[in-house]
């Protein structure tokens, strides 16, 4: 349920729930007041005792006048008890009645002093007052209706007893307090319903969300919120995993890239280590005069230019994979022609491996004019990183790398085959991630960052293809990719 329609349903709840049970209260207690209680039929009660108007009013007072006039008849002395007295007017407040008793012209107790004080000398004298139930008198400026009883008191003292009602009183004393009380315990029950209502449904669920945003400040990323709620504690809740599920992904691939780049500062550094040991080595020998022929001069310098190439190439490839990392890698692009782009490439890299004893076999089978959109240095960095991978790992004495260009409609396919020992098939589908190394032992002695192929993937996806692999064990490795064909469109 969302906050809107919680508030809307505490706003009704607020406004009908306590009419509902004040409804309810308030007719419980009239059929306590009207004598439900005590055995008297629905459809039989008396409802005036709720009401004090006129017609209950004299009703009222009819009833309290008959019992005590029956009462003065057999014993008139019992109104000289005053505790008796103060009984019956108590059970007269009840229908907004009281008692006054005279004794001769003296007050002789009186159920409302108040009143008493201004009305007694006004209450007619002893036998002159009403005579029976159907006359009384009434007084206008207290608003006050009178019946009188006339008696003797025990020792022969004239005595009269007053019924007074007041007319003003439009609603039952007895039933007012009934429902103040009653209204007290339904505001107070009304309360305690809605504030535990609220707290199991919109506090509980915030404090549980409040333990779990400090579990993840604390850095446990495990602690999970589960909740059947809708509305926004549902969406709070959902995006609490959410942030949670990536969070968690983001740290655990932190702490696997710190890791991964701690091993590639290892493998560089061993890289590097590797080539400069051999440079300083070979001049070392040169200063020593150990290169004392032209043959050995020559050999000791080729060494030396081929180990310094090694080096750029290393730092080549960390910097590409830095800026791969940042996704800042620019690119210059250019129509070129795939005849013309590959037969260059092909010619560049065939003296290299001439020297590594490798044979370079390359067909083009696209035809003389198929041009494509690339950026010729990134393009070129593809196929040396391929090249360059292929003879790290040749352990065939006769090497050969075949380049293959085929034509497939709207786009170029190029194979980078070799005959080295290949790649296990549960190796092959990782090789373009970036620091996964097939053999580690393996590469660690070989050279190697692990990054070669991974920078290869990013480059040619930037052009819009895409790359594989295919292998197998003992024959060789080939690497696939697919770049699209620049074509004119005609108007």
């Amino acid at each position: 349920m969302r906050f809107r329609t919680r508030l809307q349903v505490t706003f009704l709840s607020i406004i009908l729930l306590p009419l509902i049970l004040t409804a309810v209260a308030f007719l419980v207690i009239g059929i306590f007041l009207t004598g439900a209680n005590q055995g008297v039929p629905i459809s039989s009660l008396d409802y005036t005792t709720m009401s004090d108007n006129l017609q209950g009013i004299l009703a009222n007072t009819d009833r309290a006048y008959h019992q005590l006039a029956e009462q003065a008849e057999k014993d008139a002395s019992i109104f000289e008890d005053k505790e008796y007295l103060e009984q019956i007017s108590d059970e007269m407040l009840r229908s907004s009645s009281y008692i006054i008793v005279r004794k001769g012209t003296e007050l002789y107790f009186s159920g409302n002093q108040a009143v008493a004080g201004s009305l007694f000398h006004k209450l007619p004298a002893y036998g002159r007052g009403a005579t029976n139930s159907d006359t009384g008198l009434y007084y206008d400026e207290f608003e006050i209706f009178v019946k009188q009883i006339d008696f003797r008191f025990a020792d022969d003292t004239e005595g009269s007893l007053f019924v007074l009602t007041k007319s003003t009183a439009l609603i039952s004393r007895q039933l007012l307090i009934d429902m103040f009380i009653a209204i007290v315990f339904i505001l107070i029950f009304t309360g305690v319903i809605l504030t535990q209502w609220l707290r199991k449904s919109m506090i509980n669920p915030i404090n549980e969300l409040n333990v779990a945003m400090r579990k993840i400040k604390d850095g446990n990323y495990d602690y999970m919120l589960q909740t059947d709620a809708k509305g926004e504690i549902g969406d709070l809740y959902q995006n609490y995993e959410d942030m949670r599920l990536r969070l968690k992904e983001s740290v655990e691939e932190k702490r696997q890239n710190e890791s991964l780049n701690r091993e590639l500062i290892s493998n560089i550094s061993h890289d590097l280590k590797t080539p400069i040991t051999a440079i300083k080595g070979y001049v070392e020998g040169i200063m020593d005069g150990v290169a004392d022929t032209p043959e050995k001069m020559d050999k000791y310098i080729k060494t030396i230019y081929n180990k310094a190439n090694d080096m750029t190439r290393l730092i080549n490839e960390l910097t590409t994979y830095s800026s791969i990392d940042n996704n800042r890698i620019a690119y210059n692009y250019h129509r070129i022609n795939v005849e013309d782009y590959f037969g260059d490439c092909v010619e560049e890299i065939g003296v290299e491996l001439e020297s590594a004893n490798i044979r370079l076999n390359y067909s083009n089978m696209a035809p003389a004019d198929t041009m494509i959109i690339a950026d010729p240095e990134q393009m070129k960095k593809v196929i040396n990183n391929i090249i360059s991978n292929s003879v790290k790992y040749m352990d065939n004495p006769n090497g050969i790398i075949d380049i293959r260009i085929l034509d497939e409609t709207d786009s170029i396919r190029v194979e980078i085959a070799d005959n080295g020992k290949g790649i296990a098939q549960k190796d092959l589908p990782r090789i373009f991630e970036r620091f996964y190394r097939t053999d580690a032992s393996r590469n660690s002695s070989q050279g190697g960052s692990g990054i070669g192929l991974s920078i290869v993937k990013k480059i040619i996806e930037d052009h819009g293809g895409y790359i594989w692999a295919t292998s197998k064990e003992g024959e060789g490795t080939c690497i696939h990719f697919v770049i699209r064909k620049y074509i004119e469109l005609q108007v």
